[in-house]
């Protein structure tokens, strides 16, 4: 069928939707300042360079951030001021606004005429926070709806600005027998509130069996028979051409009247807006500015606004989302009438439910969700974040949930989002930072921290191990998820969860805040989080490879063959491209690499769309974008027959010859390499002379993110794994490391260690260099995440400065004290150091005192139980005397006991004690969050991953009081207070369960 169908008027390119939503349409209406970034391919800029104070001090704007629940509009502008100011208190850097409560069974109770969202109460509620957030230097966000997907009150399921559906009717005739009756009423009735339904079209199509698959019939594409203008009054009358077996299928086009998650939100109620047509992005947009935003909350946004939020995008229907400009849509993209085509497309509960032969399938069904991607990024994500710049506001969303290019998506947001809870490993996060890194933004937020029936049982060393891999993906913001409003009718001790109970059961994520013994801490947590995001909002983003993706799809779990098993776990990095960003004015090649301002990729790699088969396919335009870069010297790399490579929508004429013969050329070219197995991608890489940033010395679970700054090279590097649900565990990794430095000004670096916990700069003190690449020895535990930066000696004000460094110690520890080298060693001898002049140093070390095990401990614990409301907390006593360290849960006296405990012992140390001697405290298993004090001076915060505190300097002669506070989750507690809905769980393992050890050292300087 597609053969006769003539050629697009002009000549018009096969993404011309998608590429206007990118250039001439979307960034062109997000004004001066989105332009020139994407121009540029730059990102935020370093105009000084960065000191021990700036990694030390984080920015506000630099902190972690709450998704903040409210039970809609039913909030105290009092109350609303005082949580700002416990999040400032506690070192976070703003919130986002979020209507939800899941929690909340009768709804009845929130009174939605007088509190719903964007009731006067509601407002009141936002311009406090506003206001009180302005004062406190934080920034707040607004969701652009209540709970998700977006919807505004006062649009109906029959409006125009209403979310669609395509709904479809059946009948099937066989051995020739004629249709005489109605047009056959959609398989599915209508949703409630949904009055009116327009019928589309009507057709009629031989079944082919032979095109059958899985549960779709086998449709014969040239035999699809337009009957629409046969219908009249509603009646059709048809007999077939002949006695096979046919299907009549009628198109309905009619609102799905979805509302917002767990409703109803407002009176009138909300709907769920069109995602697809400049109609439904006004509704929203008309809404605010006319109902919510008056001028005070317009003044207050220019001061303490951030962002505009949008959830992922849940568009919920039995049938195909749609919207009526689709077919036209689909003309202008495709120069092809949609409608002969729309039985390869129409769904039945997400299933496709009929197909033509498959490769004609494929095609269309690309053709049809790459129009509908073009429509959502330019009426919706264009328009919305049009409208956020003009009220000094940005634009946040996550961009995926349906079929429709989340890559492209990136590039058009000022700060795409992803989720810990959706994204299925590192590669989802990776498409959303290509999108940011090609168009010049700045930050790839994360909605952090969700966990299924994690309410009051999330750790935070369970949160950190999560968001690790993920900064090492591109992830540089984090909107933890989440603190809930204090109260609202019905909720039980320590107060209202929006997610909890759900269900009946612990629901999803966790209530942070007051309520929760580990907030005592929390300022350690948002303090070395402030530091890693410090860092990767820092100069730009450095990626080895762009993986060029047809589809660009993302929260899938889909990566990149030999990139993703062998090339991390090697040191490499990668990103996603889809075509709309190629014509972006950063997709640029110099001096061989690609976008050389923005993430200066070394080499391109291409194989077949995992989300058609793996089919070898690339679009005629993309082939001339890549022959392109290839001959302005980007190495390419293809996986499969890209010799034979087929267009991945419905050609046109002639077509299908011109990509052979782009294919042929760019093959042709010698820094081209076209492979057929996966496991030799690495191989071609070499061939081409590419090389990676990172090299690590064995395969490991090592992961690392780069980026550049004008005055260093910084790498972020953490013991992950590209899935929490990879086995087996991630263990101990003790390797050798290889950094390269690349940053442009001036000449000379050396290697710098920057502690995201203590916030300490300190210049590395053991590496060999070969040119401007640094090797050195990584040993981390699970999850612990080091910072390593390459730049000019004294960058950080360090004392150290070009001092020679130590190329090889059999002592234990080298490291640069107050400016010399040192070494460290916890047993006596001599220690041999081999210095970067080549200078051969022997110290001597005397007697060190033996390890010490702590088991002896007094017990001190604040038991946090239920007061006379649902947000007061009573607090018992507990005192306890510890032959052996056990978890809570075998204590008798503590085992449904969750609050802080404060542990005590005493340890004496020899009177040969000097002050080169200290001693590290390893605390071995602990949960949840603990701060140590030694003598009465409180030390800094601790490792949650690595618990392991330097006691040097705190110590002496004689006996020494040691002291370890420890704050738990509430889940034990709550399995006894709450048992309806946390009883039938085991109890959690809490406070300091050890082995902890002092293990003392000699520390002295190399002379």
């Amino acid at each position: 069928m597609h053969e006769t169908h003539p050629q697009r008027d002009g000549g018009a390119t096969r993404r011309s939707v998608m590429a206007a939503a990118l250039t001439t349409g979307v960034l062109a209406t997000l004004g001066p300042t989105a332009s020139a970034a994407a121009s540029s391919g730059s990102t935020r800029s370093n105009t000084a360079a960065p000191t021990a104070s700036w990694f030390a001090q984080p920015a506000k704007s630099a902190r972690p951030r709450f998704r903040w629940w409210w039970p809609d509009g039913l909030v105290d502008p009092v109350e609303i001021a005082r949580e700002v100011d416990q999040m400032a208190d506690a070192g976070f850097g703003g919130a986002e606004i979020a209507a939800v409560h899941h929690s909340i069974t009768d709804t009845s109770v929130l009174d939605t005429a007088r509190h719903g969202w964007g009731s006067p109460a509601w407002r009141a509620g936002v311009t406090a926070a506003l206001r009180q957030a302005a004062r406190r230097g934080l920034t707040i966000d607004l969701t652009l709806g209540p709970s998700w997907p977006v919807a505004v009150p006062g649009v109906t399921p029959d409006d125009a600005a209403a979310v669609k559906e395509l709904a479809y009717g059946k009948a099937t005739l066989t051995a020739g027998a004629a249709y005489d009756g109605p047009v056959p009423a959609s398989v599915y009735a209508a949703a409630s509130g949904v009055t009116q339904q327009k019928l589309v079209a009507v057709q009629a199509a031989r079944v082919n069996t032979a095109y059958s698959s899985g549960k779709a019939t086998g449709l014969d594409a040239e035999s699809v028979t337009d009957l629409t203008g046969q219908v009249s009054g509603g009646h059709l009358s048809w007999t077939p051409p002949d006695s096979a077996t046919w299907v009549i299928l009628s198109y309905w086009q009619r609102g799905s009247g979805q509302q917002p998650e767990a409703g109803p939100h407002s009176s009138p109620a909300a709907y769920v807006v069109d995602h697809f047509s400049a109609a439904g992005t006004a509704a929203v947009t008309r809404y605010w500015d006319s109902t919510i935003l008056d001028s005070t909350l317009r003044q207050l946004l220019r001061s303490a606004g951030g962002t505009f939020f949008e959830d992922s995008v849940e568009l919920e229907t039995k049938g195909l989302q749609w919207t009526p400009g689709l077919p036209a849509a689909f003309r202008e993209h495709t120069g092809r009438d949609l409608l002969p085509y729309l039985p390869a497309v129409v769904l039945d509960n997400g299933n496709q439910i009929f197909a033509f032969e498959a490769r004609l399938t494929q095609e269309i069904r690309h053709d049809f969700w790459e129009t509908v991607s073009g429509l959502f990024n330019k009426h919706h994500l264009g328009a919305l974040t049009s409208w956020a710049h003009g009220h000094g506001m940005k634009m946040r969303s996550q961009p995926y949930g349906l079929q429709t290019d989340a890559i492209a998506s990136a590039a058009v947001l000022d700060v795409p989002e992803g989720e810990s809870l959706g994204f299925k490993n590192l590669d989802d996060y990776r498409c959303l930072a290509g999108g940011r890194d090609m168009a010049g933004h700045r930050i790839l937020s994360c909605e952090a921290g969700a966990y299924a029936g994690g309410a009051y049982n999330t750790t935070w060393d369970k949160f950190l191990r999560t968001m690790g891999g993920a900064y090492a993906a591109g992830v540089n913001q984090t909107v933890i998820h989440g603190f809930s409003y204090a109260t609202a009718p019905g909720v039980s001790w320590p107060g209202f969860a929006a997610f909890s109970p759900y269900s009946g059961a612990p629901g999803y994520g966790e209530s942070w805040g007051p309520r929760q013994p580990t907030w005592r801490h929390v300022p350690d947590i948002t303090t070395y989080l402030g530091r890693v995001h410090e860092v990767l909002q820092s100069g730009t983003a450095r990626a080895d490879i762009a993986v060029f993706r047809q589809t660009g799809y993302t929260a899938t779990g889909i990566g990149a063959s030999w990139l993703t098993s062998t090339g991390v776990p090697l040191g490499w990095t990668h990103q996603f491209l889809s075509g709309p960003l190629l014509d972006l004015p950063s997709a640029k090649v110099s001096g061989g690499r690609l976008a050389p301002d923005g993430p200066a990729y070394k080499a391109l790699f291409l194989e077949g769309d995992f989300f058609y088969g793996s089919t070898p396919t690339l679009a005629v335009t993309d082939a001339r974008r890549l022959l392109k870069f290839a001959r302005a010297g980007l190495p390419t790399v293809l996986l499969g027959a890209f010799d034979q490579a087929l267009t991945p929508g419905l050609p046109d004429d002639g077509e299908q010859a011109e990509l052979r013969s782009l294919t042929a050329q760019l093959l042709s070219l010698s820094n081209v390499r076209q492979i057929t197995d996966k496991t030799l991608v690495g191989a071609a890489f070499a061939e081409l002379g590419v090389t990676s940033d990172a090299v690590y010395s064995v395969s490991s679970t090592l992961l690392n993110a780069h980026r550049v700054t004008d005055d260093a090279d910084f790498y972020y590097l953490c013991n992950g794994k590209h899935a929490e649900t990879v086995k087996p565990a991630v263990a101990l990794i003790d390797h050798d490391v290889t950094l390269r430095a690349t940053r442009r000004k001036g000449s000379g670096a050396v290697p710098y260690l920057l502690d995201p916990w203590s916030g300490q700069v300190t210049r590395l003190a053991q590496y060999t260099q070969d040119g401007d690449a640094f090797t050195f020895r990584v040993t981390l535990q699970p999850g612990e995440t080091p910072v390593v930066a390459l730049g000019a000696p004294g960058l950080f004000g360090d004392r150290a400065g070009s001092r020679p460094h130590a190329v090889a110690t059999d002592a234990d520890t080298a490291l640069f004290a107050d400016g010399s080298l040192a070494v460290r060693a916890f047993t006596t001898g001599i220690r041999t150091t081999t210095l970067s002049t080549g200078r051969k140093v022997t110290t001597a070390i005397p007697e060190v005192p033996a390890a010490v095990p702590l088991d002896r401990w007094t017990l001190s614990v604040d038991d946090w139980r239920p007061g006379t409301t649902a947000t007061t907390t009573t607090i018992a006593t507990h005192s306890l005397v510890l032959d052996a360290l056990l978890p809570w849960s075998q204590i008798p006296e503590l085992a449904d006991v969750g609050g802080i405990g404060r542990y005590r012992t005493t340890v004496t140390l020899p009177n040969t004690w000097t002050s080169d001697m200290g001693a590290l405290l390893r605390l071995g298993s602990v949960s949840d969050t603990c701060r140590v004090t030694v003598n009465g001076t409180q030390l800094g915060p601790v490792d949650r991953l690595n618990p392991v505190v330097d006691l040097g300097g705190h110590l002496r002669h004689g006996a020494n009081l040691i002291e370890v506070e420890v704050a738990t989750p509430l889940f034990n507690r709550l399995r006894i207070s709450n048992p309806t809905v946390f009883g039938t769980s085991a109890r959690q393992a809490y406070g300091l369960i050890g082995p902890v050890r002092l293990t003392p050292y000699v520390q002295q300087k190399v002379t």
